[in-house]
This record gives C-alpha cells, sequence and structure tokens, in this order.
C-alpha cells in the first residue's frame, strides 16, 4: 500500500467514525455533521495530511507521536471509543484491517 492510499484510508476512516458519533450523539443526518464535529473533522483532517510517520505506521492510535493537541485527543478518543465499534456495521472489512495492523505492529514492537 502506498503512503498516499494509507492517508486515504485513514482520512476516510476517521471521517466514518466521526460521522458514526455525530449522527448518533447529535442527530445529524447521514453524511453530515454538526459544526462542533467538523471543526473536530478539519483537525483531524490536518493532522493525518501533515503525518510525517505515515510511511511506517498503521493507525494514530499505535503511533510514538502524539501529533493532536490535549483537547482534540481526548474529543477524539471519546469519538474513537464511541464510533470504533459501530465501524463493524458499516465497514467490517476494515474494521478487521485495522485489528490486524494493530495486532501486527504490537507483536513487532
Amino acid at each position: 500500500m502506498t503512503v498516499d492510499e494509507k492517508r486515504k484510508l485513514e482520512l476516510k476512516t476517521m471521517y466514518q467514525i466521526i460521522g458514526i458519533y455525530c449522527h448518533n450523539k447529535h442527530h445529524t443526518s447521514k453524511g453530515h455533521l454538526c459544526e462542533d464535529c467538523e471543526h473536530v473533522w478539519e483537525y483531524a483532517e490536518h493532522r493525518i495530511n501533515a503525518c510525517p510517520h505515515m510511511e511506517s505506521k498503521t493507525f494514530c492510535s499505535v503511533c510514538k507521536t502524539h501529533c493532536y493537541e490535549p483537547t482534540y485527543r481526548e474529543k477524539i478518543r471519546e469519538i474513537m471509543r464511541y464510533g470504533g465499534p459501530r465501524m463493524l456495521l458499516v465497514s467490517p472489512i476494515q474494521v478487521i484491517k485495522h485489528i490486524y495492523l494493530e495486532w501486527k505492529d504490537k507483536k513487532r514492537g
């Protein structure tokens, strides 16, 4: 997988998870984010696009560098804890790949 493909996959996954969270918690229509979640998405998109480790890392959750400011880091954790498990209903193959890559990285480290 190329660096661009990894970045696109990470962006897609993050947007989907934020979308799940926003739809269920803030009652927005599917495919739309409320103003607060839109700000979180823009911040996450910027951080993912600026990631200096994209070539060698799998996902932000297993990265050695914390790019997110503490307030955003906590909000992203909250969103990921809620939306991550629900991704099984939206994109089960993507979730399985994520779990496998995280497991593989932990085994290597």
